[in-house]
């Protein structure tokens, strides 16, 4: 993913109003980043730990989503798999939940994924990031092959939100 600038990713926003992404907290260390290992930018809100953000490339145009989760529920901590990157976690896949794009979300329509609750797909697929024990599958496919899954996953989910 070729890096973004703070302007480039508020104007991305497709599922909520050019106020709200003017609002937005986004992150300061933009330059900081894995750039170049990241197939989407995903980050939470510090101020508000139930919002989190996710920007992409998909088919030429970057597209960035507002995101809600619940907060932590108390009790165990289950078993989880990731419909991004399919890595499993205890307790690290989070229901994300997005507004959908224009009328429909005004009117409170919203799709939900399994997502990585650190929003790290990207590196638990390059194996940069560890989530444990029995995290990543053992699969034949390349590395090619797992990022291909990751960002056709993440394009139909933004497609979901995108919807008319």
């Amino acid at each position: 993913m070729k890096q973004l600038t703070e302007k480039e990713i508020r104007a991305a926003f497709v599922n909520c109003t050019k106020g709200e992404a003017k609002r937005l907290s986004v992150p300061r260390d933009l330059a900081e980043h894995p750039w170049d290992d990241l197939d989407y930018f995903g980050w939470r809100d510090p101020q508000a730990p139930g919002r989190a953000y996710l920007v992409a490339e998909l088919e030429g145009t970057v597209r960035a989503l507002v995101l809600r989760s619940p907060g932590h529920t108390s009790g165990q901590a289950r078993r989880s798999m990731c419909s991004i990157c399919l890595t499993t976690h205890d307790g690290g896949v989070s229901l994300m939940v997005a507004p959908k794009a224009g009328k429909a979300g005004q009117q409170g329509n919203s799709v939900g994924v399994y997502l990585c609750s650190d929003l790290a797909c990207s590196l638990y697929v390059r194996g940069k990031k560890d989530a444990g024990a029995g995290a990543r599958l053992h699969e034949t496919i390349t590395l090619e092959e797992k990022i291909e899954r990751t960002v056709a996953n993440l394009a139909a989910f933004a497609a979901k939100v995108t919807a008319v």
